[in-house]
């Protein structure tokens, strides 16, 4: 039997593919196929809201928010070797602002600025993340060029929660209760992310629900326990000032959209709320009891995709039906959302 034939992958110089920082490189990091490499790389879903754009007094290379908890996220590149310039503007982003992200994509990282940005995620608490991404240009004999990023430093999430959760419990900060959903969410985290499911979900968090990205601002996956209730759910959720409209636009399409999710979905406008949902929900179940984790887990996990599924490609192009003035809640959706359980 005869070998087979393989090409060589060669690593290509970055000034071949962008001769100018500002002019090639920045433009392209921008758009959508490009970022959307970055934020997999990273764990999150970004949506690009501003190029060289003014955060307070100083200007970011790309301004971008995290679709999920719509916190800024700030990249800085460089098409060179990092230099202290660059690090000191990282520095004064994380000055200026009470919580955002940080990313500095660069050609090549100098031990000390990798250092120091292993340094920045130990000091920092959860509210600031900083990402060390080194950029590279591949291809396989006459084929494009195709980029990668090596990820140089990135902020020990797993260090965090549980130490977070320790001094959380010494200091009797954590309720029965509250234990009770950090560790069921940690637990689908690890089970989604070891049975190779595309969904990312947030930062374990003892609250009675977790959210995943959906790819743009105000709408975003749900899974929500209710040990009282005895159930586990799924949801969309239509947040931020067109819920009530994008709720109504969705609603024309019901007829498509029950069928995609096998005709079990509940649809709740909520005009008293800020939010509008549509539930999946598996009933007679206890989240408390850890015996049934795996079939609601797994019941989860098939629930989350079949709506990224069909609303994934919907929500992109959504427009409102109409921009309703809604009554403040005095409450919050997130107090709802707890009381759950």
């Amino acid at each position: 039997m005869s070998s087979p034939t393989l090409a060589q992958l060669e690593r290509v110089d970055l000034r071949e593919a962008w001769l100018s920082e500002a002019q090639d490189f920045t433009p392209w990091l921008a758009q959508e196929a490009s970022i959307a490499l970055l934020g997999k790389t990273i764990g999150m879903e970004l949506e690009v809201e501003a190029q060289e754009q003014r955060v307070g007094p100083f200007r970011a290379d790309i301004l971008c928010k995290d679709t999920l908890t719509d916190a800024w996220v700030l990249v800085e590149n460089q098409l060179e070797r990092t230099d202290h310039t660059h690090l000191g503007q990282l520095l004064t982003y994380a000055a200026g602002l009470s919580a955002v992200t940080i990313v500095w994509v660069a050609a090549e990282f100098t031990d000390e600025h990798r250092a120091t940005l292993d340094w920045l995620n130990e000091i920092t608490d959860d509210r600031f993340n900083f990402f060390g991404l080194q950029i590279e240009l591949w291809r396989i004999g006459d084929s494009p060029s195709a980029p990668r990023f090596n990820v140089i430093s990135r902020p020990n999430d797993w260090t965090r929660r549980v130490a977070g959760a320790a001094h959380a419990i010494r200091e009797g900060n954590l309720t029965p209760t509250q234990q009770v959903c950090l560790d069921y969410w940690t637990s689908f985290r690890d089970f989604l992310s070891n049975s190779g499911s595309p969904l990312r979900s947030q930062k374990p968090l003892p609250q009675s629900w977790t959210l995943f990205a959906l790819g743009r601002s105000n709408l975003y996956l749900m899974a929500t326990i209710s040990n009282r209730g005895q159930w586990v759910s799924a949801s969309l959720v239509l947040s931020g000032p067109d819920a009530k409209g994008h709720f109504r636009a969705l609603l024309q399409e019901r007829q498509e959209i029950d069928l995609g999710l096998g005709g079990q979905a509940e649809w709740r406008e909520m005009p008293e709320k800020k939010e509008s949902h549509i539930v999946l929900r598996l009933p007679q179940t206890d989240p408390s009891d850890q015996e049934q984790w795996p079939v609601q887990h797994q019941w989860l996990r098939q629930s989350l995709e079949r709506l990224r599924q069909v609303f994934g490609p919907r929500v992109r192009g959504l427009v409102p039906v109409d921009r309703l003035v809604e009554a403040p809640d005095p409450e919050g959706d997130a107090t709802a959302r707890e009381s759950n359980y």
